[in-house]
């Protein structure tokens, strides 16, 4: 069974940074592109970034470059979303999925990610 379990996620102050996880198990997660997908209140799902599988080539919704990194360390089975000067419309429920610049939230919960004064 494919498992994604995202974490991290927090009330943050504008200017302010988060790095989120996501633990994968149940599939071999190194033969997979990975991507951060994020919800915001009433609206529809958002991609936010992808990575190749092997972690070389990514790829940045224009609203998030210079400012987020994502990152993968096939050893532990677990992709990374580092997130710095963060910003109001930044906040929505990520979360992590297969694939390549996808808009498919994965199967998992997700994180809360509230960037507020």
């Amino acid at each position: 069974e494919v498992q994604l379990v995202e974490s991290g996620g927090g009330l943050v102050q504008p200017g302010g940074s988060l790095r989120l996880s996501c633990a994968a198990s149940g599939f071999t997660f190194s033969n997979y592109a990975m991507n951060w997908v994020r919800q915001a209140p009433g609206k529809g799902p958002e991609w936010v970034s992808s990575i190749s599988s092997g972690g070389s080539a990514t790829s940045y919704v224009d609203s998030v470059k210079g400012r987020f990194t994502i990152t993968r360390d096939n050893a532990k089975n677990t992709l990374y979303l580092q997130m710095n000067n963060l910003k109001p419309e930044d906040t929505a429920v990520y979360y992590c999925a297969t694939g390549w610049r996808t808009v498919v939230p994965g199967p998992g919960q997700g994180t809360q990610v509230t960037v507020s004064s």
